[in-house]
């Protein structure tokens, strides 16, 4: 744990754990609300969280040393430490707080835990929606201040990268501290409410559906217009003449589209705005918004150009659609051949109401990432840069609360995390401000040896386990703690 220093102040000790450096006085918590005065000794206020089943973070195991790996993901028989209310290595000098051993399939594993004080973070949010929040690279905020920025668009999401030290420390006092609060409940899976220049307001909660302008966004769209009609073609064919695809990406008119032509469907004449790309594939029908298939449209038949009268006859059945399927119209062209809304066939009805069927529900993700800088690897070994190669060699293997984390390339440790795989409240801050995450380095005993590991410092399994413990069943399980870690 970290230390404390008695102060010239009467009754206060000085807190290390972070730059801020506290007065804390007796019977008082740090401006962190983590350490405490408990009678003169500095105290963490959140218990130890170990995983006891369900732990995702699994020890590497090389082929070929008799400990083969069996293909248990879970290694649900063991508790694992996760770095949740261990305390931080501020400053660098410190081993970290817990170094762990404990067997593993006849290996002597060791698992390194720390809170890492991150400035250099942030968080990617993937938003399940075809709606349009913004455009690309517009300024996120929250409470007025810039916390991020919308990225490039994914297939049937939006995605928002919020944060980093920019924000963080970059920017004036009231940006660091919004962005840090922000940040601290996206993580910790509470809703945060942002609004996009010149775009919408949302309310983003991981694992939860976005909600856009007050409105809870349902479903993630089963594909483009294109794909859509790829998918549904012979479904709809036998019992309509057209289809459009309303998209803001590729709308798809389906009797032109390749689709219908291996159909064999006949030419119809209905002719949509924009630019054709390939043959029954539209860009830039319409301007991006919160209407059909998140365009600006509320009335499909304003992307329509008259129909061509050497191709459309009347009676010519029409059926205009999203690519959710939340949103449809069905019309019969007249005598004019002007498309008049009529009543959809109970069969074709249930053709188009297939597409809702196959959109999975639209949901908010939340990805922490975060540097491992100088504090998190001097305290995991005494030469840092063992530590990274150790990492990009495998032998490490890094978890954050007990979550696999995904480790770019290139240099440093750079790490992402899904926050709803973490146990509660996994997250804290600092005012300085940054935020404290979980992390962990899972190795064999004789790796961190070699590496030049704090080994004085292990400590066997048993030895961490106690009373103050907080022990969760699996990520995002119990969420009360059962004491004070007061170690």
């Amino acid at each position: 744990m970290s230390g404390a220093r008695k102060s010239d102040a009467p009754g206060k000790i000085r807190c290390d754990a972070c730059p801020v450096m506290c007065y804390i006085a007796e019977g008082r918590s740090g401006a962190c609300d983590r350490y405490a005065n408990h009678g003169g000794r500095l105290v963490r206020l959140d218990p130890l969280t170990v995983i006891e089943s369900g732990a995702a973070a699994v020890p590497f195991l090389q082929d070929g040393d008799g400990s083969d790996w069996d293909g248990d993901l879970i290694q649900g028989d063991r508790p694992f430490v996760t770095a949740i209310g261990a305390g931080t290595t501020y400053p660098d000098y410190k081993p970290a707080p817990f170094i762990v051993s404990q067997p593993v399939d006849g290996v002597d594993m060791v698992t390194v835990v720390t809170e890492g004080i991150f400035s250099y973070c942030g968080v990617k949010v993937k938003i399940d929606t075809d709606r349009h929040i913004g455009a690309e690279r517009a300024i996120v905020r929250v409470e007025g201040e810039p916390i991020g920025h919308v990225m490039t668009s994914e297939y049937g999401s939006r995605m928002l990268s919020l944060g980093g030290v920019e924000h963080l420390t970059g920017g004036s006092k009231a940006e660091g501290r919004v962005t840090c609060d922000a940040l601290l409940r996206l993580c910790n899976c509470e809703p945060v409410e942002m609004e996009i220049d010149e775009g919408a307001r949302v309310v983003v909660q991981a694992g939860r559906p976005p909600v856009i302008d007050g409105v809870p966004e349902r479903l993630m769209r089963v594909g483009c217009g294109s794909a859509t009609i790829g998918m549904f073609a012979r479904q709809w064919a036998p019992h309509v003449d057209e289809v459009v695809v309303v998209d803001d990406h590729i709308t798809g008119v389906l009797s032109e589209h390749e689709a219908g032509r291996g159909l064999d469907m006949r030419r119809t004449g209905i002719r949509v705005k924009g630019r054709r790309s390939t043959p029954g594939r539209y860009f830039q029908v319409a301007e991006p918004g919160t209407g059909w298939g998140g365009t600006d449209v509320e009335d499909p038949l304003t992307i329509l150009k008259p129909a061509d009268p050497k191709h459309a006859w009347p009676g010519l059945r029409l059926l205009m659609i999203s690519t959710t399927g939340e949103q449809w119209s069905y019309f019969i062209l007249n005598e004019k051949l002007e498309p008049e809304i009529s009543e959809i066939t109970p069969e074709l009805l249930s053709a188009s109401e297939r597409i809702a069927e196959n959109c999975e529900p639209a949901l908010c993700s939340v990805l922490f990432m975060g540097g491992a800088g100088g504090s998190l690897r001097a305290g995991v070994t005494a030469n840092p840069v063992g530590l990274t190669h150790s990492v990009k060699d495998t032998l490490t293997r890094v978890s954050c609360g007990g979550a696999p984390a995904y480790v770019w390339p290139g240099g440093g440790i750079t790490v992402m995390a899904d926050v709803t795989q973490m146990p509660s409240n996994a997250f804290g801050y600092v005012p300085t401000p940054a935020l404290v995450a979980p992390i962990e380095f899972t190795l064999r005993r004789s790796d961190y040896a070699a590496l030049g590991g704090h080994t004085a410092q292990i400590r066997s399994v048993e030895s961490v386990l106690s009373a103050d413990v907080r022990r969760v069943g699996r990520p995002g399980g119990d969420r009360r703690g059962k004491g004070e870690e007061g170690e």
